[in-house]
């Protein structure tokens, strides 16, 4: 049986009960959760799963394996609740779908550039980028750009175009349709305030952009 994601079908929902799936050590498996496992360059979540802190979240597979305290009681068939740290899991939400649209304003303004990797946690976000020159140059159109999608109040769509491979996508109408499996915001004025800066150089011909909430 694959885990439940239900950070996909509500990314807002703050816990939920679940049931223990299967137990080795202090490495346990559930049926159903809202605690989002490092993927695509998204931050694991943090959270508690019956109170016990949830020290790793890793996705293998279409299964999530989270890591707890070895001194846990938890036992296969019980009922446990399953609480997030929201504040964390709100910030990252919004930094990433900041990426994502920086992303994006790269592919469709500047001959789509290779993207070389991407990091999201709580406090800052950041693009890399195969870049001939100072990507600095660029900051101010992509500023303008990225304030004008946050002004218009777009609602954001995030679904799936393979559910049985769980492949999904996110799709601003008239902007983009993107592939992307992480937890998405429901209306692009939910970013508020985004900083745009250059990164330390990464290497000749590599260049990174930061992103912040201000």
């Amino acid at each position: 049986m694959t885990v439940k994601k239900l950070f996909w079908e509500d990314p807002y929902l703050k816990q939920c009960t679940a049931t223990i799936m299967t137990v080795d050590g202090n490495r346990i498996t559930l049926d159903q959760t809202i605690v989002f496992a490092f993927s695509g360059g998204q931050a694991s979540d943090s959270g508690t799963i019956h109170g016990y802190a949830v020290l790793t979240a890793q996705k293998v597979a279409k299964e999530i394996i989270y890591e707890i305290d070895i001194s846990h009681d938890l036992q296969v068939g019980q009922q446990v609740n399953v609480v997030i740290d929201w504040d964390k899991r709100y910030r990252i939400m919004k930094l990433h779908f900041a990426a994502e649209i920086v992303l994006e304003l790269m592919v469709q303004n500047f001959n789509n550039p290779k993207k070389i990797g991407a990091n999201i946690m709580e406090e800052k976000a950041r693009v890399d980028f195969e870049w001939c020159g100072n990507i600095s140059e660029v900051l101010p159109l992509l500023q303008k750009k990225m304030e004008e999608i946050i002004n218009s109040n777009a609602p954001i769509l995030s679904c799936f175009s393979d559910e049985e491979q769980e492949i999904r996508y996110w799709e601003i109408k008239g902007f983009g349709k993107v592939p992307c499996g992480g937890t998405h915001i429901k209306n692009t004025g939910e970013m508020g305030t985004i900083l745009l800066k250059r990164g330390k150089r990464l290497g000749a011909n590599k260049e990174r952009i930061e992103i912040y909430l201000s």
